[in-house]
């Protein structure tokens, strides 16, 4: 038998919680099972939600009735001790009970209490915040979305080398490329930092990635590149524009197809075109931001997505797990 990959899973985090958690490892496990999950929570409510649907060789539930609230500051959710359900999910990695954790719940909480938790791997200063994004091409990583508001060039550099060692661990077969995000893509544009770290990058000898240059905001869905790279600020800011586009334009084609007679039969006519647009926009698909520099993965899950969403995001622990990514780093980041 296959070993299981054991993945630690605050079931506690998040909206509608324990149900959506509990419903997207049914659905994951429907179609995987190649899962163990360590569930964190509330132990009535997700055995009233399990029932039979999963055989018990493939769960675990461990009781707490403490919570990690959203409205909790960082520093309140490590102060509200270590029995609340995502402490006691990122402490099972930490003691090697599990392979990967993974919570919907506050993600300010979440990155303080996995770095009292987690080592940072050698030779990285600081963690990041990546992600999943579509582009023509496929899907790209994005990292840093908001954990480090400030970054040396010694940090982008980091994130380079994470961020290509995280997309190789997802998609084995490609090439990473990486882009510098930028306001242009002359050598000489954007600040000290960032020319500082071109150069680096463009200098740097056996990489485990091809170096690409600057990329602008507008090229950052055209394909060319499936690693961007920036600090915590920008990269947070490129995101919520990313987002805000995207359900402006799915707003206004769903209120341009429904205003009128005229409309509404276009919209019977190219019903195949439009569930293709619709499935390729669904953010259910690309949910699950990735902790990236501590020495055991972490995985964040949209607190608002529904049980597919979350499903989605166990399926990128697994692929995680299975791509070697911490290895990957450790051989990249000497």
């Amino acid at each position: 038998m296959t070993k299981l990959i054991k993945i630690a899973v605050d079931a506690m985090g998040g909206d509608n919680s324990p149900r959506k958690v509990v419903d997207g490892i049914i659905h994951n496990h429907k179609k995987n099972k190649e899962n163990f999950f360590k569930i964190f929570g509330d132990k009535d409510k997700i055995l009233k939600q399990i029932g039979n649907k999963i055989n018990e060789s493939f769960y675990e539930i461990v009781h707490t009735n403490d919570v990690v609230k959203s409205t909790d500051s960082p520093l309140e959710a490590a102060k509200r001790g270590k029995k609340t359900s995502m402490w006691l999910s990122i402490e099972s990695v930490k003691n090697k009970e599990t392979d990967i954790v993974i919570s919907a719940g506050n993600t300010g909480a979440l990155l303080v209490i996995a770095k009292l938790n987690l080592k940072m791997l050698e030779n990285i200063d600081r963690p990041a915040l990546s992600a999943l994004w579509p582009n023509k091409k496929g899907m790209s990583v994005v990292l840093d979305l908001g954990a480090n508001i400030e970054c040396s060039s010694k940090n982008l550099i980091d994130f380079a080398i994470m961020g290509a060692s995280l997309y190789k661990s997802l998609y084995p077969n490609d090439i990473s490329k990486v882009a510098l995000l930028n306001i242009g893509s002359e050598e000489l544009k954007g600040n000290e930092i960032i020319k500082e770290t071109y150069q680096l990058l463009n200098d740097r000898k056996n990489q485990n990635f091809d170096f690409e240059g600057y990329i602008e905001g507008n090229e950052l869905m055209n394909g060319k590149v499936n690693v961007i790279v920036s600090d915590g600020f920008t990269g947070n800011v490129a995101l919520k524009t990313a987002e805000g586009t995207a359900n402006f334009i799915t707003g206004e084609l769903k209120k341009a197809l429904s205003g009128s007679f005229l409309g509404k039969i276009s919209s019977l006519l190219n019903i195949s075109n439009l569930r293709k647009l619709k499935e390729r926009l669904d953010p259910r698909l690309y949910n699950g931001a990735i902790f990236v520099g501590l020495d055991t993965p972490v995985v964040k899950s949209h607190g608002g997505i529904d049980y597919i969403g979350f499903s989605n995001s166990l399926d990128v622990c697994n692929r995680i797990i299975k791509g070697n990514l911490i290895r990957k780093i450790k051989e990249n980041i000497k």
